[in-house]
């Protein structure tokens, strides 16, 4: 299928088996890891990386969305699905239909679910200083009333970590207010509060589950292998004289006489278009290519005056070794001014994806 394809992404299984193996052996006691799947799993793939997962023995997972969930479980993704973000409690019938865990973010949120009538299993949200989603971790009299919701079945709690400083301070609001809820008499049987981030560098937090996204992609450690590869196909080769521009505003001036490849990808894809005019660029017969211009919407111009032998029908490294280099993830959100997971995130549902 690659063979045929504008451009696409590649998922190495091994890389993937391999960040599975090495995140377990940094979990805490009685700790799993809860994969995060969403975005499309940053980007990977949701569906393939759950089976793949699965096939480890992975079995809970969250997403960001109930449209998320739902894709998983038509996908016939079993185990736990937490549902990470706000889900309007007048879905609360596809919430229950498809055995979703949603995140309970407030007091009055739950009672409206649990006024859906449907039975739906949540995690409460508990807010240590992120401030966005969730209850104060010190309000206990509305972390209990969850509990009073008949319809609803609290199986876990969590919080999410917002800071590296700030991440012992909120670990100890988290249980301060766990412990609370317990001596009140309300059982939590899941607890967790770290994700890729806390996992690599607090896992004496401990919990029940690590949230691991970014890390199961096998961006930001070095024991981690990259899962993914970004390509795409020369689609022309164009000559250019000195003095010649090619591409929206003739941004990209030819100096000399120039070769120009035509890339089959661009900012629709997900490539930022702040890679533009030299900013960014791919890796073409185990060379350097730097970005020609203007990325478009679709296509993308690279200079390779310098690289011989360029063809229609070549293969373009966006993400990915080619020969001795490597552009990374995190060397494209650098050039773009972003972060790796903004990057991966952003790829567009255009690629074909195929696991090797």
């Amino acid at each position: 299928m690659m063979e045929k394809s504008r451009a696409w992404i590649e998922l190495d299984r091994a890389a993937l088996r391999h960040n599975v193996e090495a995140l377990r052996k940094r979990l805490p006691p009685g700790c799993a890891l809860m994969p995060v799947l969403k975005a499309n799993a940053y980007g990977h793939g949701a569906v393939t990386v759950a089976r793949e997962c699965q096939r480890m023995g992975v079995g809970a997972f969250c997403v960001a969305t109930l449209e998320e969930g739902i894709e998983l479980r038509q996908a016939g993704v079993e185990g736990d699905i937490l549902v990470l973000g706000w889900t309007d409690p007048r879905q609360a019938i596809l919430l229950h239909e498809h055995k979703l865990t949603q995140t309970a973010v407030s007091l009055a949120y739950a009672q409206e679910l649990n006024r859906r009538g449907k039975s739906i299993d949540v995690h409460i949200k508990i807010d240590t200083g992120m401030h966005r989603l969730g209850l104060h971790w010190e309000s206990l009299d509305e972390l209990a009333g969850i509990f009073h919701c008949e319809n609803l079945h609290v199986t876990g709690a969590f919080t999410h970590l917002c800071a590296d400083s700030l991440a012992a301070e909120q670990g100890r609001r988290f249980y301060q207010a766990v412990n609370g809820l317990k001596e009140r008499g309300y059982a939590l049987p899941k607890v967790h509060l770290l994700a890729s981030d806390g996992l690599l560098r607090h896992p004496e937090l401990g919990g029940d589950y690590a949230r691991v996204g970014l890390a199961l992609c096998g961006v930001g450690e070095k024991e981690l292998r990259p899962v993914l590869t970004l390509k795409a196909r020369v689609s022309q080769v164009r000559e250019l004289t000195a003095g010649e521009g090619a591409g929206y505003d003739w941004q990209f001036t030819a100096q000399r006489p120039s070769r120009i490849a035509v890339l089959t990808i661009g900012y629709a894809d997900g490539l930022p278009r702040s890679l533009s005019c030299g900013a960014g660029s791919v890796l073409l017969h185990g060379k350097r290519a730097p970005v020609a211009g203007l990325i478009c919407m679709d296509q993308t111009l690279v200079d390779v005056t310098e690289i011989p032998h360029v063809s229609p029908g070549d293969k373009a490294m966006v993400i990915g070794k080619n020969g001795d280099l490597e552009i990374t993830a995190a060397q494209v959100a650098e050039w773009a001014g972003t972060i790796p997971n903004e990057i991966l995130s952003r790829l567009g549902k255009r690629f074909d994806r195929v696991i090797v």
